[in-house]
């Protein structure tokens, strides 16, 4: 992405939170770093220098802001489809896939080679990958020295380095810092649960957003309320399980939305975070958005596309859901993380983890069947989860959408419907749009899938965030 200066500055001096994480401002007269909604001081224009990324403005020998705290900073939609796979590749390393695994690994997951990799990350982010992974690594390491009171040991290693003194070498190098500079407190007991805040660009439509997650609550697995949304998570490291749960709040005066968990997923912790920020659909650009969409997003501005804390769960959440009511498709999933999912202890009444992709390719067909579903589905499912446990098909924002689709079109049962409600929810594609719904040709008046494409096709690159308003307008409608 190119970045015209005097445009950048004009952002900076209107603190325009649109753009916040869009770009980060280098100051060369105090050798810091900021986000373009930073409420020091502007600096003036001949000391601003302009940068895509963190890591960039790190690479040019700057340091993060404390005011500002650059880590909190919304990350980037997927508006250019030609950088998709750096940033796909980028997503990957912000959940800290190269902290188990290398480059090459790191190429294969999103199906280039490892030179290509390398040269179109440079080109989109204007550093290295192992620069970027560095920065990744610091500005977690220095969320959790300023948020946490975990012991600087813990800290280093759930970041991702290797040991305490290389962590303590390269911070003092990047920052010029102890770490310990960056603690607020010295207690030496840190609480049963962490806290962290994850900033979005406003408007952002959280009453659309649980209003969604309300409606498709599974029993056990999710809690939802006005003000909290809660659930189970179960994420696998290596060859073991971690198990816990996390509960999101709504934080408007600070933009941002709040993530409470265990201190038993800080193994997992930046995974955690990266799959919530998907999930609440924190990096989309609501003013490019709304602008395309026009009259559509007039009463609910800042709607956002539910995303997924796990890609095959809300696959199956659509084939369960296919010609059934919302109502009698959580009765069926509820049903069925009762019987297969792990029972678990946590708040907000939550008592069991939903059934991943390895439990579903293990089950006969008819003992699927006997949660209710017919056996067309539950075979769809049983094929889909072989799929996804050998890694054949990654139901990811990192996967390669094309290859992807043609894939699960391939499989029997899922009929495109299907296929581009995971579009949309697990492979985070904003144009996705489930073709031939019956709500949505009810609400513009339609009989027929292709005439409905074609009067959606006004909304593209943004179809997914069209059908979710007119999903809302029909809710409204049904309330009334």
């Amino acid at each position: 992405m190119r970045l015209d200066p005097d445009t950048c500055y004009q952002t900076l001096l209107a603190r325009d939170r649109r753009f916040d994480g869009w770009f980060f401002v280098g100051v060369s007269s105090t050798g810091i770093y900021c986000r373009p909604v930073c409420p020091v001081r502007t600096p003036k224009r001949e000391n601003c220098h302009f940068f895509v990324s963190a890591a960039a403005a790190e690479k040019a020998g700057f340091r993060p802001c404390l005011r500002c705290r650059p880590e909190l900073a919304p990350g980037n939609g997927l508006l250019d489809l030609s950088a998709q796979l750096a940033r796909s590749a980028a997503t990957l390393i912000e959940e800290g896939f190269l902290n188990s695994a290398g480059i090459p690994e790191l190429a294969a997951r999103v199906g280039v080679t490892d030179r290509h990799l390398r040269r179109i990350f440079d080109a989109e982010y204007r550093v290295s990958i192992v620069e970027y992974a560095q920065t990744q690594r610091l500005l977690m390491a220095k969320r959790l020295l300023t948020d946490t009171r975990l012991p600087i040991t813990r800290i280093a290693l759930a970041a991702g380095f290797g040991s305490v003194r290389r962590f303590n070498d390269l911070f003092l190098k990047k920052y010029g810092l102890n770490p310990q500079r960056f603690r607020k407190t010295t207690d030496a007991n840190p609480p049963d649960t962490l806290c962290f805040a994850l900033g979005y660009r406003p408007p952002f439509s959280w009453s659309g957003m649980q209003s969604f997650f309300r409606q498709r609550q599974i029993s056990g697995v999710e809690a939802v309320s006005d003000d909290r949304y809660s659930r189970v998570i179960e994420i696998n490291k290596g060859e073991q399980s971690v198990v816990g749960w996390i509960s999101v709040t709504n934080d408007p005066l600070r933009f941002a939305i709040n993530v409470t968990m265990p201190v038993a997923v800080i193994p997992v912790l930046a995974e955690v975070l990266a799959r919530v920020r998907r999930m609440f659909d924190l990096s989309a650009r609501p003013d490019l958005i709304d602008e395309r969409l026009g009259e559509l997003a007039i009463e609910h501005p800042g709607m956002r596309v539910p995303g997924a804390l796990d890609g095959f769960e809300i696959a199956v959440r659509a084939i369960v859901g296919q010609h059934a009511s919302v109502p009698d498709s959580r009765k069926i999933l509820s049903r069925i993380a009762e019987r297969f999912g792990t029972t678990t202890t946590a708040p907000y009444g939550l008592t069991r983890t939903f059934p991943g992709a390895a439990t579903f390719s293990r089950l006969p067909v008819a003992t699927l069947q006997q949660t209710g579903i017919t056996r067309a589905r539950a075979e769809a499912i049983v094929a889909l989860a072989g799929e996804v446990a050998s890694r054949r098909i990654m139901l990811e924002p990192a996967a390669p959408l094309e290859p992807t689709l043609h894939a699960l079109r391939r499989i029997r049962g899922l009929g495109e419907w299907t296929v581009q409600y995971i579009a949309m929810r697990s492979l985070g594609w904003p144009n996705a749009f489930p073709e031939g719904d019956a709500v949505l040709k009810k609400q513009l008046g339609y009989s027929s899938a292709s005439a409905l494409n074609r009067h959606a096709e006004q909304w593209q690159p943004w179809r997914a965030y069209a059908a979710l308003h007119m999903w809302r307008r029909h809710e409204d409608q049904c309330r009334c």
